[in-house]
C-alpha cells in the first residue's frame, strides 16, 4: 500500500484513535498517579585509596613513593566495600537490625495482589531472599564522571527507615573490610611470632623481625584510622519529599508514546483491511 493512502486510511479513523489516545493516557496517567511513591537517601563516598596517607597505602613499603598519590580505580578495600553493600550478610543485617521485614510485609499486605495471595494461600513472612531482591533492586551505585566519587542511593516509602538503612549499609561495609584485615594481620603476626619463638638462624631472623614490623605497623594504622575504605563526603541524607517515580516524566513520556502506539494500531488497522474502494462519481442531474 503507499504511503500516501496509508496516511489517509488512518486520518479516516480519527474520530477512533481520539478517544483511544485520551483514554489510553488517562489509564496511564491513572496508574502513574496511584503508584506508591518513595523516599530516595543518598550518600556520596570517595575511596580511601584516593589519598597517599590511607590505611591500604601506609601499610605498604612504597606507599609515599612519587606517583602513588593519587589513584582513580576503584580497587582495594574500596573494591570489597562496594560488594559488600549488597552481600547477602548485609541484607541478614538489615532484617535482624531495622524493621525492613516488618515494612515489607506492610507493603506486600497493601499491594493488589494481596487478595490473590491469601487466596492461594501463597503469603508468608518476608524472608533473607526477599531483602536480597529487595535490596539489589532499591540500592544504586553510580560513579560520578567529574571526580573521583560514587552516589549510593536508596529508596523506600518511609522516610526515616530510608535513611536509617542507607547508614546502617555504609556502617555494615566499612566495618567488614575492617574486621577482614584485622583478622588477617592478626593471624599474619601470630605466624611471625611463632616462627620467631623457634628460628635460631640470626639470617632468617633479620628477615622475619622486619616482616612483623610491618605487619604490626599495619595494625596500628588500623585501629588508629577510623576510615579503611570509604570516605564519607556527604550524607548520608534524605529528601523531603518523595521523588520516586518521576511523575512529571512519566507524564511527559506518555503523552509521547501513547499517541504513537495508538497511531501504529491504526496504521496496522487500515494495513489489514487493505485499500478502500474508489468511490464512484455521483451522476449529475440530466
Amino acid at each position: 500500500m503507499p504511503l500516501d493512502q496509508l496516511l489517509r486510511g488512518v486520518w479516516r479513523l480519527w474520530r477512533w484513535l481520539l478517544p483511544a489516545v485520551l483514554l489510553g493516557w488517562g489509564l496511564g496517567a491513572a496508574l502513574v498517579l496511584g503508584w506508591p511513591r518513595a523516599y530516595v537517601a543518598a550518600a556520596v563516598v570517595a575511596p580511601a585509596e584516593t589519598s597517599g596517607i590511607a590505611v591500604s597505602t601506609l601499610i605498604s613499603a612504597n606507599s609515599l613513593a612519587p606517583g602513588n598519590l593519587l589513584d582513580t580505580r576503584p580497587g582495594g578495600n574500596f573494591a570489597i566495600y562496594l560488594a559488600a553493600l549488597r552481600s547477602p550478610e548485609a541484607s541478614a543485617m538489615l532484617l535482624r537490625e531495622t524493621r525492613l521485614a516488618e515494612a515489607m510485609a506492610e507493603a506486600r499486605a497493601g499491594s493488589p495482589l494481596a487478595p490473590l495471595r491469601a487466596a492461594l494461600e501463597l503469603d508468608r513472612a518476608p524472608d533473607a531472599d526477599d531483602a536480597q531482591r529487595w535490596l539489589e533492586r532499591s540500592l544504586s551505585v553510580t560513579q560520578s564522571l567529574a571526580s573521583v566519587t560514587w552516589t549510593l542511593e536508596l529508596a523506600h516509602a518511609r522516610r526515616a527507615l530510608a535513611l536509617e538503612l542507607l547508614a546502617r549499609l555504609h556502617d555494615f561495609a566499612e566495618q567488614r573490610v575492617r574486621e577482614d584485615l584485622l583478622a588477617l594481620l592478626r593471624r599474619r603476626v601470630a605466624t611471625l611470632e611463632a616462627r620467631l619463638a623457634q628460628e635460631r638462624d640470626i639470617y632468617l631472623r633479620t628477615p622475619l623481625f622486619e616482616l612483623l614490623a610491618q605487619h604490626q605497623r599495619a595494625l596500628l594504622v588500623i585501629g588508629a584510622d577510623s576510615v579503611v575504605a570509604a570516605r564519607l563526603v556527604s550524607g548520608p541524607a534524605v529528601e523531603m519529599r518523595p521523588s520516586l517515580p518521576n511523575r512529571p516524566l512519566l507524564l511527559a513520556m506518555l503523552a509521547v508514546a501513547v499517541p504513537m502506539a495508538v497511531a501504529f494500531l491504526g496504521a496496522c488497522l487500515v494495513l489489514l483491511r487493505g485499500p478502500s474502494p474508489a468511490r464512484r462519481p455521483r451522476a449529475g442531474r440530466g
